[in-house]
């Protein structure tokens, strides 16, 4: 099922939905979808149940990034478990954005030094 981010951003230049799709038939084994516990940790596969011993997490998204909504159901997941999560997501911006804007860049790389 497409999030609302996805089908919002659906032809977005540097990340379409087509674009994505294809990166994921090319990830997933045969015969399987995105509900495989390869990709998606919010299905209960067998590893559901050890979610809380994982140690600090930082997630960073974008409101201009197709899958910042499955990054936020992912954060929720998280809390909901009872791992201490660090979620930084800004509207501005898009999948990638630390690749052509290097003060995005800069930004994110001190969000990770602030998190180490």
């Amino acid at each position: 099922m497409r999030t609302k981010s996805e089908m919002r951003l659906a032809t977005d230049p540097f990340f379409p939905l087509p674009v994505i799709d294809v990166l994921w038939d090319f990830a997933l084994p045969k015969g399987t979808d995105r509900d495989h516990r390869f990709c998606n940790p919010m299905m209960n596969g067998p590893y559901r149940d050890k979610i809380n011993k994982l140690g600090r997490c930082l997630v960073i998204g974008f409101g201009g990034d197709p899958l910042v909504d499955r990054q936020q159901e992912f954060v929720q997941m998280l809390v909901k478990e009872g791992v201490m999560v660090e979620a930084r997501f800004d509207d501005v911006g898009f999948h990638g954005i630390e690749v052509v804007d290097s003060r995005r860049a800069a930004a994110i790389i001190n969000f990770v030094k602030e998190f180490v």
